[in-house]
């Protein structure tokens, strides 16, 4: 292996660590306890290191936030590919999407909630991204009928936020949780 190579995988390792401690410090503690100095301290290399890495803590929360949308692609992905059902495709889909949302909230924040310098909705955004959203697409595609794909998956991710941002919020009671995710995609389903 090259010197160069060396270096480069020396140096995705760190970013990797960066990010890594910056997601289980924001689960831990909240996003206002991810700090650089505490990244620093838990990554064990000093802040210009990681400034190298990142331009600040936003820049953090962004490469966290594209790693959670990775993830939640992944994990649509099978559920929708778990059933040949367009019905309990969409279903498994939701599910999914709600239990990412509650199992991980830091990086659910990140991803919706914090500060972060990613273009949404075009051809410039990052794959891990588009890929989620193609999930959405992929989901909906059977039930569109003459609507617009793309509109059709936005409202359902737009009803998802908005469920699950409500919900962990207070400001829709918990109990009623599964009635109105099943309402909602009710409408999708016909």
């Amino acid at each position: 292996m090259s010197i160069q190579a060396r270096r480069e995988r020396e140096r995705a390792d760190r970013e990797r660590l960066i990010v890594t401690a910056a997601r289980q410090l924001a689960e831990a503690e909240g996003w206002e306890a991810v700090t650089t100095r505490r990244l620093a301290e838990r990554v064990e290399y000093s802040q210009p290191v990681l400034y190298s890495h990142f331009k600040g803590k936003d820049a953090i929360v962004a490469a966290v936030a594209v790693e959670g949308f990775a993830d939640l692609a992944a994990e649509m992905r099978a559920a929708r590919t778990s059933t040949r059902s367009p019905q309990r495709a969409l279903a498994k889909v939701a599910a999914a999407y709600v239990a990412f949302a509650e199992q991980r909230p830091a990086l659910y924040d990140a991803m919706f909630n914090q500060t972060v310098n990613l273009p949404f909705a075009t051809p410039e955004a990052p794959a891990a991204l588009l890929a989620g959203f193609d999930e959405l697409r992929q989901v909906v595609r059977p039930v569109a009928g003459d609507d617009n794909e793309d509109l059709l998956a936005e409202v359902l991710w737009s009803g998802l936020h908005g469920l699950v941002s409500l919900t962990r919020g207070g400001r829709l009671p918990r109990d009623a949780h599964e009635r109105r995710l099943a309402l909602l995609l009710s409408r999708f389903s016909g």
